[in-house]
C-alpha cells in the first residue's frame, strides 16, 4: 500500500492497490464472502468488492494510538461505520464510543486458549539464562502506552532480581533502559510464552492512564491469568470485572507494593479460585459467538 490515506489522491491510490490484489482472491470463491476488518483504513473498498456483508470488528481505537495518524483513523472510521453491515466491538468503553458516533453494536470480549498456558515447570529458558530470580514479567509491544514511572519506581525498588519485558519496540520512551533492574527482550514466537511464564515469578501489566488504554482490552490479561501466576496490574475499565482474580491498581506506590507483596507470598486462594470464571472465556466458544453474530 502507499503509507499513507491522509489525502483524496492518496486514498484513491490505495483503493486501487487493495481493490486489484484482493478481487481476483473474492472472485474464485465460490460464493460472495462476508468481509470482517479490524482496522478503518479498508472503508474505500465497501462497494468495489463482491462481498455479501461487512463486518467491522472493534478493537481498539486507533484514533489514540502511539504513532497512528489520530485524524486520519477518525475519518475512515467514521466512513466504515456509516457502511458497514454489523459492528462489533470487544470493551464496553468501545462500545460506548461507537454509540457515540451513531452506532451500536455487539459486545465480544477477548477469549484465551486456556490449555496452551498450563505450563510444568521445567529448565530455565534459553531466554532467561543467566537472568537472576526473581523474575518480574511482562510481554507485548513496548511502547509509550506503558507507565515509565510506574517502571522506574518498580526497578528502584527491587532488591533482587529483574524486571523484564518481552516484545517488539515501537518507539518506547529512551528512559526505560536507564531504569534498574530491567531488561529488555526482543519478540519471541507465541509457542514460547507460556514456558516464559511458567518460569516468571509474577506478571505484571503496567499501562499508563491514557485514552488508548482506557479504550483497549489486552488480550495477555485473560492469557497472564491462565498461567495460574500471580498478576498485578494497571486497573482498567476492561479488565475491572476480574478485580477478584488479580491485583488491579491505581497509582505506582499501590503497584510496586502489590508486586513485592505477590512475590513474596505468591497468589491468594482466593484469586485462584477467581479464575475458574476463566473456563467460560475459551476462543472456541468466542468463535461459536462471533459465527452467529456474522450471520445474523
Amino acid at each position: 500500500m502507499w503509507p499513507s490515506f491522509r489525502s483524496p489522491w492518496s486514498r484513491a491510490i490505495n483503493r486501487r492497490l487493495l481493490r486489484s490484489a484482493l478481487r481476483p482472491v473474492i472472485e474464485a470463491m465460490p460464493q460472495p464472502p462476508v468481509v470482517v476488518t479490524t482496522l478503518p483504513l479498508v472503508a474505500d473498498l465497501i462497494g468495489e468488492l463482491p462481498a455479501k456483508r461487512w463486518i467491522y470488528y472493534c478493537v481498539d481505537d486507533f484514533r489514540v494510538w502511539p504513532g497512528y495518524d489520530g485524524q486520519t483513523m477518525d475519518q475512515m472510521e467514521g466512513d466504515l461505520l456509516a457502511r458497514v453491515d454489523a459492528v462489533v466491538a470487544v470493551s464496553e468503553t468501545l462500545q460506548k464510543r461507537l454509540a457515540a458516533r451513531g452506532r451500536s453494536s455487539a459486545l465480544l470480549t477477548h477469549g484465551v486458549e486456556l490449555r496452551r498456558w498450563v505450563v510444568p515447570s521445567g529448565p530455565t529458558p534459553p531466554e532467561f539464562r543467566g537472568i537472576v530470580r526473581p523474575i518480574v514479567l511482562f510481554w507485548g509491544v513496548i511502547d509509550r502506552r506503558l507507565d515509565l514511572n510506574w517502571l522506574q519506581k518498580l526497578g528502584q525498588t527491587l532488591t533482587a532480581g529483574k524486571l523484564v519485558l518481552v516484545g517488539p519496540q515501537e518507539a518506547p520512551d529512551p528512559a526505560l533502559i536507564s531504569i534498574p533492574r530491567l531488561k529488555i527482550l526482543p519478540p519471541v514466537s507465541y509457542e514460547r510464552l507460556p514456558h516464559l511464564a511458567a518460569a516468571a515469578d509474577l506478571l505484571i501489566m503496567p499501562y499508563a492512564d491514557l485514552p488508548v488504554t482506557r479504550a483497549m482490552q489486552p488480550l495477555k490479561f485473560k492469557e497472564y491469568l491462565a498461567t495460574g501466576k500471580p498478576v498485578v496490574a494497571r486497573n482498567l475499565p476492561s479488565i475491572s470485572d476480574w478485580a477478584d482474580a488479580a491485583d488491579l491498581c491505581q497509582n505506582g506506590q499501590e503497584f510496586v507494593d502489590l508486586v513485592i507483596r505477590r512475590l513474596r507470598e505468591g497468589i491468594t486462594i482466593e484469586q485462584r479460585q477467581a479464575r475458574y470464571r476463566l473456563e467460560g472465556e475459551g476462543w472456541d466458544r468466542k468463535a461459536r459467538q462471533f459465527e452467529e453474530l456474522m450471520s445474523s
